[in-house]
């Protein structure tokens, strides 16, 4: 007889199926609740404005809603993944944040415009805001590039 312990079916089990690491599963329902509080804060807020908006501002509402739904449901889709990821989700994250900067670049720079404030300031600040989601942009796709090189290195198989 051994005095190793014995595992129970359960335990097996448990440590076949994958799951994700707690600081992912931490980062995955921060996801998610911020980006249902925002779509929730904005969309009330959207709502309770008195008078008829101009386009927009309707417009700008819509975007920011739709973009707290996205980071929700990429919130949502994190949480629901039990395979590993070979950063696919800091591909996706990095690419929403991209989109983000872009449309919120651009609604301010046509509201500057139609304002006549110059849009000087809004080019240059969305511009580094641009920059910097382009960069993780970049960075996402090198380190997911290299997690799967590495991975056929050691299995000798591809994954998409």
């Amino acid at each position: 007889m051994t005095d190793e312990p014995r595992l129970s079916a359960q335990d097996i089990i448990e440590h076949l199926t994958p799951v994700l690491s707690l600081r992912v599963r931490i980062r995955a329902v921060t996801t998610l609740l911020a980006g249902v509080a925002g779509a929730v804060f904005v969309g009330t807020l959207w709502w309770s404005e008195p008078g008829p908006l101009p386009g927009r501002t309707h417009l700008a509402f819509a975007l920011f809603v739709v973009f707290c739904l996205a980071w929700a449901a990429y919130g949502g889709w994190l949480l629901t993944r039990r395979v590993p990821l070979f950063a696919t989700d800091r591909v996706i994250a990095a690419w929403i944040g991209l989109a983000a900067s872009l449309a919120t670049m651009a609604v301010v720079t046509v509201v500057a415009v139609q304002r006549g404030t110059g849009v000087g300031l809004a080019l240059v600040v969305g511009g580094l805001f641009v920059a910097m989601t382009l960069a993780l942009v970049v960075r996402a796709h090198a380190r997911r590039a290299a997690l799967l090189r590495r991975m056929h290195e050691l299995t000798g198989r591809e994954e998409r």
